[in-house]
């Protein structure tokens, strides 16, 4: 009797062939069907090259074939010189533009702070976007140019790296509008900030990218 039994168990773990080492593991939870159908449509089109240079199809580069998320290796990639160049506004009441014109805002002037916390900002963007590289900035140049109803805000990133500093002059953007909101709310609440957006990139294997 126990060598039946041996032997039907012995059949049932030979009709269940190897182990799927793509599935999940004891405790993880299984990925969103959208990510990893997506995952494996980056796999097929070639997710390895990161940032989708060469040519390549669309594909999300920071999606393993499980859909999880992760750091794209970039160490093969070759240090090149690159630039972006992101832009944004900010639109404001007219008392808030005739305090910030006249110098009349009571936390200081709210243009500098805004220059200043763009610089930090491209300068922390990987403690703050998960998945981006920290990289060594040789510039960051933050510009306030007033227009009828605010201001637009643009941010010229330089490096010389193995990826690109998009999101540092995105970034730069970003937080140099929500410190003029921040020195400015008590004279006007409804700021808004609007269209940030990356103007031009160049630099890498993919080139160069310019906005139409």
């Amino acid at each position: 009797m126990k060598r039946r039994n041996s032997r039907w168990r012995t059949s049932i773990v030979a009709r269940g062939g190897p182990r799927d080492t793509d599935a999940p593991g004891p405790g993880e939870a299984r990925p969103a069907p959208g990510l990893a159908k997506a995952a494996a449509r980056s796999d097929v089109r070639g997710a390895g090259d990161p940032g989708n240079e060469g040519g390549r199809p669309p594909s999300l580069s920071h999606l393993d074939r499980r859909g999880r998320v992760r750091m794209v290796d970039v160490g093969e990639k070759p240090v090149s010189d690159r630039e972006a160049i992101a832009r944004g506004t900010i639109r404001m009441s007219r008392e808030a533009i005739r305090q910030i014109r006249t110098g009349a805002v009571k936390k200081g002037d709210p243009l500098q702070a805004a220059r200043l916390a763009g610089i930090m900002a491209a300068k922390q963007t990987a403690a703050l976007i998960p998945l981006c590289h920290p990289l060594p900035l040789s510039s960051v140049q933050v510009e306030l140019t007033p227009m009828a109803r605010g201001y637009t805000i643009e941010a010229r990133v330089r490096t010389r790296a193995r990826t690109g500093v998009e999101m540092e002059a995105l970034t730069a953007v970003a937080v140099a509008a929500l410190t003029i909101y921040d020195m400015v709310k008590a004279v006007d609440k409804a700021m808004t900030i609007d269209g940030i957006f990356l103007v031009r990139k160049t630099g890498g294997r993919s080139g160069t990218y310019q906005r139409k």
